[in-house]
Order: structure tokens, then C-alpha cells, then sequence
């Protein structure tokens, strides 16, 4: 064997050990990216031409619950089935210059847009991280591209905590304006035992969910159309305690959002629904981008144990707000 093939051959080997010993694996498939964490399935990226917004399903805890919502992708006795467009985690809004982005699945009307993958994405596994990198088309119902949406996300390992970053950049392709609607915009739709109780819900499985702001706020009414850096929901999964955190990161447009966050378990930031969440209809909460203009959002998901006090919601939010 010649020296240069000993030097492949040794390459070779050297990234087959780096890839063995990834503990964030990313793993891209027709139409779909599946992430796992410690050898473990955390969720799957759905992106294929089926899907009429990617989406993150299901997302789950280090301990290996899943604390979001399977309908309507999978049949599960005991979740409510409303709101079939409520998918795992989502990012879009339902008020594009009037094409609604939001409540597009399952059917299509002549106001429904889709949100398609432009390009295979690109994606990374690592010791400690994973990545996901993808392009986007906003598309109306003639398949006009209104936007386009650079999509990152980072997944992290860590033997307690789940946590995803997302750096969203909007780009407008024309004229576009985010219109006024409480229908919006980066959310989760919880798992049953995350909704707080409901006696017109099933009774199984139980219905155990708590929620907190930054401001120490509590509840739907505490909570839903205010304003905050974050929000915790948390409760009792399969006999564990277990939260999910959304932050808002303090560079993003109108920071600190709006949320869009209810007791059924659809958790949702907004800064775009002033006048649904002022309950005022001389406000404006639109946004109009002019050809080329740009928007960033970036949030970060935390999916830890306990509640928003002994998971120390508060100081992983100050690490969060000091990234650039």
C-alpha cells in the first residue's frame, strides 16, 4: 500500500471516529432531517413537498418524553384534536399581503400559501451540537414567491437540558406587509399533559399545566397578549415534571414579544398581533418590508426538568440575552 493511501485510509478512519463519537447526529432523508442527542431520537425536520411549512415533530425531553401535541400528525387517545395546522414547532404568520400562512394545513384555499424548501439542506453533526441549515420560499396560492426564509438550527447536547437555537432571516422578494393578526408566528403546540386543566377536556391523559412569564405573571390571563422576554409552560408528563421555555432574544424586531399563549397548549410569540392582544382596534401591529428589506428572529427552546424556578428559567434567559 502506498503512503497516500495509508494517509486516506487514515483520514477515513479519523472521521469515522469523529462521527461515532458525535453525540448530536443529524441525519437528512427524502423529506425529512432527523436529529438524535446522546444516541437518542430528540425530533424530525419535516420539509418535503407533502408539508405545507416545515415543522419539528415531536420534540422530546433528555429523559425521553415528548412534550408536544402528536395529532394531527399521529392518532393518540386522549389530545384534543382542534387545529389541525398546530404542528410540532412551527414558524410562520397568517397574514402575508393576505395570504395566510398560519392555518394552511390540511386543506388548500385560494388564500393559503406553502412554505417550500428551496435546496437540499445542509446539516452537521457534533460532539456537542448539531446544525441544520435550510433556504426557503414563502409562496402564495399561484406559487409566487412573497419571501425568502434562511432557516438555522442548532441542537445541543446536555444529560438534562434539551436546547434548540433558531436564527430565522426573512428576506422581502416584493412588497410585503405582515398584517395584524393574533394568528402567528414562532410556536408549539403543547403536549396534553402541558395544557392546564380543563373539565371539558378527556380525563386521560391528565391535564397538569402551569405557566410564568419573566415578569412573574401566571396563567392565560396573566400571560396571553402581554409582553415578555420569555415564558415557561410546565407540568406533569407521564408521571415526570417537565417544563418548555420559548425566549425571545433582545435583538429581535419589537423585543419583547407578544404571546399568543393558551391554555389548550398552543404556545406562541407574536409581535405582530397588537391589536387582538391590546383588544384595541386603533392599534397597528403590521409590518411592511420594501423589495430586498430584511427581518431576524432568533429564539431559544428549552425543554428541562421541574418548573420554571428549579429548571433557574430566569438566569438561563440572561445567559441567552448576552449571545450576539
Amino acid at each position: 500500500m502506498s503512503r497516500f493511501s495509508v494517509s486516506i485510509l487514515a483520514a477515513c478512519v479519523a472521521l469515522g471516529g469523529i462521527t461515532a463519537r458525535a453525540q448530536v447526529k443529524i441525519t437528512r432523508d427524502a423529506g425529512r432531517i432527523a436529529v438524535e442527542i446522546d444516541g437518542k431520537p430528540e425530533t424530525v425536520f419535516y420539509v418535503g413537498a407533502e408539508t405545507a411549512k416545515p415543522y419539528l415533530h415531536p420534540l422530546r425531553s433528555a429523559s425521553g418524553k415528548i412534550v408536544t401535541r402528536h395529532y394531527p400528525m399521529e392518532m393518540v387517545e386522549g389530545e384534543t384534536r382542534d387545529h389541525p395546522h398546530h404542528r410540532g414547532l412551527w414558524f410562520s404568520h397568517g397574514d402575508v399581503n393576505g395570504t395566510d400562512f398560519w392555518s394552511n394545513e390540511p386543506k388548500q384555499t385560494p388564500r393559503t400559501g406553502r412554505i417550500v424548501l428551496t435546496k437540499p439542506a445542509q446539516v452537521e453533526s457534533g460532539a456537542k451540537s448539531g446544525r441544520i441549515h435550510a433556504e426557503f420560499e414563502w409562496r402564495d396560492a399561484s406559487g409566487k414567491p412573497l419571501l425568502t426564509e434562511s432557516r438555522t438550527m442548532v441542537f445541543y447536547s446536555d444529560p438534562v437540558l434539551r436546547t434548540i437555537d433558531l436564527d430565522i432571516l426573512l428576506k422581502a422578494v416584493d412588497k410585503v406587509k405582515f398584517g395584524d393578526t393574533k394568528e402567528g408566528t414562532f410556536a408549539i403546540r403543547l403536549a396534553a399533559g402541558l395544557e392546564e386543566p380543563d373539565p371539558k377536556a378527556p380525563a386521560l391523559p391528565k391535564r397538569t399545566g402551569r405557566r410564568l412569564n419573566a415578569e412573574g405573571a401566571t396563567g392565560e390571563a396573566g400571560i396571553w397578549g402581554k409582553r415578555s422576554d420569555w415564558v415557561d409552560h410546565f407540568g406533569e408528563i407521564d408521571g415526570e415534571k417537565l417544563g418548555v421555555a420559548i425566549f425571545d432574544h433582545p435583538a429581535n424586531p419589537r423585543h419583547p414579544t407578544y404571546w399568543h399563549s393558551r391554555a389548550y397548549g398552543l404556545f406562541a410569540a407574536n409581535i405582530f398581533g397588537v391589536r387582538d392582544f391590546e383588544r384595541d382596534r386603533s392599534k397597528d401591529g403590521s409590518l411592511t418590508l420594501e423589495p430586498g428589506g430584511t427581518l431576524r428572529f432568533r429564539y431559544r427552546v428549552i425543554i428541562h426538568p421541574g418548573d420554571a424556578k428549579s429548571a433557574n428559567i430566569a438566569r438561563l434567559y440572561s445567559e441567552y440575552a448576552r449571545t450576539k
